[in-house]
């Protein structure tokens, strides 16, 4: 089916991505029981360090006890930003970083980081001059609305931070006329709009696999477990449990990765741990013996709506507004939807966090008041979540006060505990590349090395050879085209969801026929999804619809595709009829209660 051989690949344009091979890694690193560091959460700060340490040859374990990339990390806003709102906080360090940190994903991650222009209504010309001023001094309760002076300065400062490795153009500032007539679906309150460039991401929950995986690569004493849960921590020693998991019936690559003979059961004793697991902070530190109270985060929630009219409207722009009651909320095109976001309320349980419906009131009509012509109901959901950010603990009166800004406390060693542990608190999706930085170096000072090679301008997955200018990507499909056998639509639509990871994915030798596509999504095919099952760490029905595709957040999925790949899943990890129908009760019950989808 993919007549082409390695010769193929000669061409400078298509990196090599083959897939490590896991197999026997954990086993290989429970027998000698002795690793430099075990980070425990996979979540973007955990991957995003795990890549860091494998890069300096570092002996690491990353462990999660779910899926990577399931928690915090899948219920962001999608944006990569450089964080507007925290000048007026005086955070002028954190935008410094977030703007830079933001550039350089656009050039690292080209393939699921672009640009956003985004625009943000003004109703006032000089209002929160003076609660501007309150907040920079130190007020934990001021309000919030901000009006056309207060925004221009805001953005210049903004473009000011942004000028390192800028890649997007400045700001401008217009009067309600030209904002009218460029979008004349807004209020017609407004008296003028701003437009300034963030990014978008269209992949997170991939982006975190691939930091994980590109860690994988670089570093063969390196070790990466999902579903894998810290049991007991005693005398410096780690205990995990695999939770159960099907076999795969082939060897090689998709057979289970690493598990330990004993039941899933195995140990290791390592020098320094990182607690990495976002909200669940406090919890894994008492687990390790160190009980603490770091952790004080509120929930965001976010929608989907079919709304093609909005879509149309937006013309690949977001809207970036205070609600009624001063909190921020957004509204932008993500995969031909209109995702609405955010709330922000104090909330501390991350397990049973999930979109409620005063929260989706609160959105519709926040956007029903933003853009009063338009009609906005609950049928137009086709996808909802909500996650736990992991903020610091805060007696901020207001939760948008609350700083995002990220910090690693060190819990020295004790007599019953001879590691010592970093927490990563805090932080958010822009800034996990600077942030491991400075918790790299930290450890590699305790573990006396140096560092070996610096990420800032390190490709991530298949940004790496990326072509990013219409030539370059012409040159790539027909390469690939030569190399795999594939026809170029079909590698056109491979290299935009999986940049030039595609090429492995086109060549993958599969049972099932490359020309299948799945029943209702008709872009995604059968052995594209065997490709994923086999090679990118499945453990469930779930982790492929939710986070190794986009089928469910995407609004396309049917019950027949879920059956569908629930099949291919089960011929490649060999689950008898039992355990796919389990696999697809979990699917549709998640899916369903905690995601609003109807399938």
């Amino acid at each position: 089916m993919n007549p082409a051989d390695d010769a193929g690949l000669s061409h400078s344009a298509l990196p090599d991505h083959s897939v490590p091979d896991h197999t026997g890694r954990i086993a290989t690193m429970a027998r000698t029981g002795d690793v430099d560091v075990v980070i425990l959460g996979a979540g973007i700060n955990g991957a995003g360090l795990f890549r860091d340490l494998c890069a300096q040859g570092v002996s690491c374990l990353i462990v999660d006890k779910g899926d990577f990339g399931s928690g915090t990390s899948a219920a962001p806003s999608r944006l990569i930003h450089g964080g507007l709102k925290y000048l007026e906080t005086g955070e002028f360090g954190l935008v410094a970083q977030s703007t830079l940190e933001r550039n350089l994903l656009l050039r690292n991650a080209p393939h699921y980081v672009s640009p956003l222009p985004t625009v943000i209504p003004i109703f006032s010309w000089a209002k929160g001059m003076w609660a501007a001023v309150r907040t920079l001094l130190g007020s934990t309760s001021a309000p919030r609305s901000r009006g056309a002076i207060l925004i221009k300065i805001g953005l210049a400062i903004y473009d000011f931070y942004g000028s390192r490795h800028r890649v997007m153009p400045r700001h401008r500032l217009v009067g309600r006329r030209r904002a009218l007539r460029d979008m004349p679906a807004l209020t017609k309150s407004i008296v003028a709009t701003g437009t300034y460039y963030d990014a978008k991401i269209s992949h997170p929950e991939r982006l975190v696999l691939e930091l994980i995986t590109d860690g994988l690569a670089a570093n063969m004493l390196a070790a990466a477990a999902n579903y894998t849960a810290l049991v007991s921590s005693s005398d410096g020693v780690l205990t995990f449990q695999s939770k159960d998991r099907g076999q795969s019936k082939d060897r090689g690559q998709s057979e289970d990765r690493g598990r330990s003979e004993d039941g899933g059961v195995f140990s290791v004793r390592p020098k320094l741990v990182v607690n990495a697991a976002g909200p669940w902070i406090d919890d894994v530190n008492a687990l390790l013996g160190a009980p603490s109270k770091m952790i004080g985060g509120t929930k965001g929630s976010h929608i989907l709506l079919k709304h093609d009219e909005l879509v149309r409207s937006l013309a690949g722009r977001m809207l970036y507004f205070e609600a009624d009651d001063g909190r921020i909320c957004l509204v932008y095109d993500y995969l031909g939807l209109a995702l609405v976001g955010s709330t922000d309320i104090q909330a501390d349980n991350p397990d049973t966090v999930r979109c409620e419906p005063q929260e989706i009131d609160y959105l519709l009509e926040s956007v029903r008041a933003l853009i009063p012509g338009m009609t906005f109901g609950r049928d137009q959901i086709v996808y909802a979540y909500s996650g736990i950010r992991p903020l610091p603990a805060s007696d901020a009166s207001v939760p948008g006060l609350i700083s995002r800004d990220h910090s690693a406390p060190i819990v020295e060693p004790e007599n019953s505990r001879p590691f010592p542990i970093i927490s990563l608190v805090g932080g958010k999706w822009t800034t996990f590349r600077g942030f491991a930085e400075e918790v790299a170096d930290t450890i590699l000072d305790r573990l006396g090395r140096g560092r070996k090679a610096t990420t800032r301008s390190m490709p991530i997955g298949g940004g790496k050879g990326f072509p990013t200018e219409p030539a370059a990507r012409s040159a790539w499909l027909a390469d690939a085209k030569s190399a795999s056998g594939i026809d170029e639509r079909r590698l056109d639509q491979l290299l935009s969801r999986y940049g030039t990871k595609a090429l492995p994915i086109a060549r993958h030798q599969s049972p099932w026929n490359n020309e299948d596509r799945l029943p209702g999504a008709s872009d995604y095919g059968t052995s594209e999804i065997d490709y994923i099952v086999r090679n990118e760490f499945v453990e469930h029905l779930a982790d492929i619809v939710m986070r190794r595709t986009t089928l469910a957040i995407g609004g396309s999925l049917t019950i027949s595709d879920l059956k569908q790949i629930a099949a291919i899943a089960g011929r490649a990890r060999n689950w008898d009829p039992q355990r796919i129908s389990e696999e697809l009760d979990a699917a549709v019950t998640q899916l369903s209660d905690k995601n609003l989808v109807r399938l």
